[in-house]
Order: structure tokens, then C-alpha cells, then sequence
């Protein structure tokens, strides 16, 4: 296998990447990053000093590639250039890279603020209150945003939509939405039933149980 994703089946940023993946039809093996051993931890870090995940490892070509967009982008270019998750057009294109920093900045990363602070113990109320609140805000915003739309950007199913399927599967978990903006919900649905997200959430249900959601009030 010419590509290899180093990932974690329960990571949001890593359910993007394969989202993507598989959409493209671009083939990869999906490799187990375990970081509480200490050899395949080691390894992870030569590979991308950052440690973070997934990290996208072309044999081929004898290149690695960090951070999910990039890897995105890098398997459209070199892998599947007929794919559009990142249109041709200019202005479609920066729309797609704008909804795509949105999911990421204003979605995922605040839910993962209250889902880590859950795991630490719940000890910072002020900053989950600040999570809350910025995922309120973008769920205005995106409820507005994709009105009339299938997919994020358009018509078209597209890097936008491979952000936006882990971001709000997950942020439905610990601020849910589906009641105050039912359009956002039945852009999740369609999200859900898309057959690459729906096989990556299918991979990812015998680790499911450790997705610590949020704090209980």
C-alpha cells in the first residue's frame, strides 16, 4: 500500500482525513497510533515532531505529510486529481477553505475543549462556559451559512463537508442541536448517511465507548 494514514479511530481530525480518503476512492492503510506505548509514540514523533494526528505517510513518493487539510489536498493533487475537495474555481475554492476553518476552529476545536476538560476532571468552568458559548455562535452562523444548501459549499460534497462530519457528530454529543436548528440536523443526517462518513463511524463504534463526552451538570 502506497499510502499509509497513522491515525486513531476515535480522533475527529482523523475521521476528516478518512472521510476524504474514501470519498476520493483513494486507497491507504489505516495504521493504529497507540501513544501510550512507548515505541509506536516514538515513532509517531520521528514522523512529525508535533505528535499530533493523523499523519499521512506516502511511500511512493517518500513524502509525509501532517495537518489534515494539507493531507487533503496533498491526495487530491497527487492521488486523485479529478476529486474536487478543493474546487478548481477560485472564489468556490476559497469558500470551501473558509467553511473548512470554520469547522475545524469554531466546532471541532471548541468541543474538544469540553471534552478534554471533562477527561481532566472539570475543572475549569469559565473555559467550557467560553466553549459553550462559541459553539452557540457557530451554530447561528452555519445555520445561516448552508441554508439551501446540500453540502457545505455548494451542490458538490467537498473538503468543507469532510471537516463538518466529525465536527458535529461529536459537538451534537456535548451541545446539542438538532432541536434549535433542525436544517444543521438534517445536514448531519445527510453527513451520516454519506457512505464514506457512515463507514468511518462504522470502523470507529468498538472505541465509541471511550469518547468521554462532556461533564455531567
Amino acid at each position: 500500500m502506497t499510502l499509509i494514514l497513522h491515525e486513531h479511530p476515535l480522533s475527529s481530525f482523523c475521521w476528516k482525513a478518512k472521510v476524504a480518503l474514501y470519498d476520493m476512492g483513494v486507497p491507504f492503510e489505516a495504521r493504529l497510533v497507540e501513544l501510550h506505548d512507548e515505541a509506536s509514540r516514538a515513532a509517531h514523533y520521528a514522523r512529525w515532531p508535533i505528535g499530533k494526528m493523523p499523519v499521512l505517510e506516502d511511500t511512493a513518493r517518500g513524502r509525509v505529510v501532517p495537518e489534515t487539510s494539507v493531507i487533503v489536498e496533498y491526495a487530491q493533487t497527487f492521488h486523485a486529481p479529478s476529486a474536487g475537495m478543493i474546487p478548481a474555481d477560485p472564489e468556490a475554492a476559497l469558500r470551501v477553505r473558509l467553511l473548512d476553518r470554520v469547522f475545524d476552529s469554531y466546532v471541532m476545536e471548541p468541543m474538544s475543549r469540553i471534552v478534554a476538560e471533562n477527561f481532566r476532571g472539570g475543572e475549569d468552568p469559565v473555559g467550557v462556559a467560553q466553549a459553550d458559548a462559541l459553539l452557540a455562535k457557530s451554530y447561528d452562523w452555519l445555520a445561516g451559512e448552508l441554508a439551501g444548501r446540500t453540502w457545505a459549499a455548494g451542490e458538490a460534497f467537498t473538503l468543507a463537508d469532510c471537516a463538518a462530519a466529525p465536527s458535529l457528530h461529536y459537538a451534537d454529543k456535548v451541545l446539542p442541536f438538532r432541536a434549535t436548528h433542525p436544517a444543521l440536523g438534517g445536514y448531519l443526517d445527510r453527513l451520516e448517511a454519506r457512505p464514506s462518513f457512515a463507514r468511518v463511524l462504522e470502523e470507529a463504534q468498538p472505541v465509541m465507548h471511550m469518547f468521554p463526552g462532556r461533564k455531567a451538570a
